[in-house]
């Protein structure tokens, strides 16, 4: 008589997860399938995919095992078992046909971290401007990005705000548009990396956010899967980082750097600080619009550390895809793409390819004009000190710019502008920081948390460096 196949059931994983044991890989893999099987039962167009009787959990399941995760960690074997289920567990993209060198930046995420929106268009520029001899740019940045997480804004949601923006492309859509211009960024389509969509909503809604583990997995299966030779991650750490502590921060680090590393993918990450916003903006359309004047070379005092750490990361990427010689020749070369307006073509090469409405970038800020703002004003002298970062997410949040349950629309309008950087000096009475909203109602809470959270010292602060080590 043949052997039967072996059952798994959730409650067992649940149980031994939570006791501090490990799960085989054929149970990870069992995991991931009834994550999706799921997903495709609720979700009927999710390609190819078929809810099954023998995989099945249910959300409160789910829910069970990603805290016993949370609690107790994964193995390396565990973690490279689920990385890789995840990363097969629908479509994955073929870069061949490009014949070119793919490289991508991720952000474990933050406020105001739009980096993203300037790194696309500059690496792409310097792609564009040393072609191969097939004629097609070289490097390309695929870029796969999500939607607002916690307390942190989504790129997608951000590039939502251009009119006629496209981000859900098909994969074969996908490949044009990085031949033509060098660049793409897109969410996640129902078949590509579908586990991965489906635990990244899970995730935000069970308390599971700050996983090192479950993170790890989540950003390096939908990187994986855009078919890259090189990889830059920036991996926050300070108050507005989902993993606050420098410790906390170089583990993460370390865990995706091996996870691509050992999957082909040169892989080196920063550990940059999240002690406050970066850059001048946060919220959705108002971060878009401040790339934007950077990129038209209107770049504003406050926007400084958005820029350095901007051209630091598209500098290491360049350096690794051979475009440069070292990290900060690659600096070198994006800032020249940055200043002589080859970024800003690019941009609107790559928003023009994918359905945007180039006009509304004539004078940015004049376009998704919040009804109700609200400035707060410093009640003495001294110098901006201090600041709770992830209380300021979740302040913007609370203006609309965020979600609190999975496919929550969000504002365009709703958003922040910071008139002050930590360490500088102020008057009684002079503007903190200005609130943008679309209900004149949703004012009130964010102004409390943001009032309770900005300090005003007699002294100026002790600064640390924008970019506190890099791991490889």
């Amino acid at each position: 008589m043949p052997d039967q196949p072996q059952r798994h059931h959730a409650l067992d994983l649940i149980l031994r997860k939570r006791e501090g044991g490990e799960l085989s890989d054929a149970e990870i893999r069992y995991f991931v399938t009834a994550v999706v099987a799921n997903g495709a039962a609720r979700d009927n167009h999710i390609a190819g995919l078929a809810a099954s009787e023998t995989a099945t959990i249910t959300d409160a399941q789910l829910g069970a095992l990603l805290m016993a995760i949370y609690q107790h960690g994964l193995s390396p074997r565990e973690l490279a078992t689920l990385t890789t289920a995840m990363r097969f567990s629908g479509e994955t993209f073929d870069a061949a046909p490009l014949q070119t060198f793919t490289v991508d930046k991720h952000s474990t995420g933050g406020v105001g971290d739009k980096t993203s929106l300037l790194i696309a268009p500059i690496v792409a520029a310097a792609g564009l401007a040393h072609r191969t001899t097939a004629g097609v740019p070289c490097p390309c940045v695929p870029m796969i990005s999500g939607r607002s997480l916690g307390h942190t804004g989504g790129t997608l949601d951000k590039l939502e705000t251009i009119p006629g923006f496209n981000t859900q492309l098909s994969l074969s859509r996908f490949t044009e548009v990085l031949r033509h211009a060098g660049a793409a960024l897109i969410g996640q389509t129902p078949s590509l990396v579908p586990a991965d969509r489906l635990l990244y909503a899970m995730r935000d809604h069970t308390g599971t956010v700050e996983s090192p583990f479950l993170i790890t997995a989540s950003i390096m299966s939908k990187k994986l899967a855009e078919s890259l030779n090189a990889l830059v991650l920036d991996v926050k750490v300070g108050s507005g980082a989902f993993l606050p502590s420098l410790d906390q921060a170089r583990q993460l680090a370390s865990l995706m750097v091996e996870t691509g590393t050992r999957a082909g993918t040169r892989t080196v990450a920063l550990l940059t600080r999240m002690d406050e916003p970066l850059g001048r903006f946060a919220g959705n359309w108002v971060e878009v619009a401040e790339c934007v004047e950077i990129l038209q070379g209107n770049a504003h005092p406050l926007s400084r550390d958005l820029v350095e750490l901007s051209l630091t990361l598209a500098g290491h990427m360049l350096h690794l895809a051979s475009r440069a010689e070292s990290p900060a020749a690659g600096a070198e070369l994006a800032n020249q793409m940055l200043t002589d307006g080859s970024a800003y073509q690019a941009w609107l090469r790559i928003i023009q390819a994918q359905g945007g409405d180039t006009g509304i970038f004539t004078d940015p800020l004049r376009h998704h004009r919040p009804s109700a703002t609200r400035t707060i004003t410093a009640p003495h002298a001294g110098f901006l000190s201090s600041m709770d970062c992830r209380q300021v997410g979740w302040a913007i949040q609370r203006l609309g710019a965020g979600r609190t349950r999975p496919g929550d629309p969000v504002s365009a309008n709703a958003g922040i502008e910071m008139h002050l950087k930590l360490g500088d000096p102020l008057q009684a009475g002079q503007p903190l920081v200005t609130l943008f909203a679309e209900d004149p109602g949703l004012l009130n809470e964010p102004e409390s948390m943001l009032r309770e959270t900005l300090q005003i010292s007699a002294v100026p602060p002790l600064r640390h460096p924008l970019i506190e080590e890099i791991v490889r």
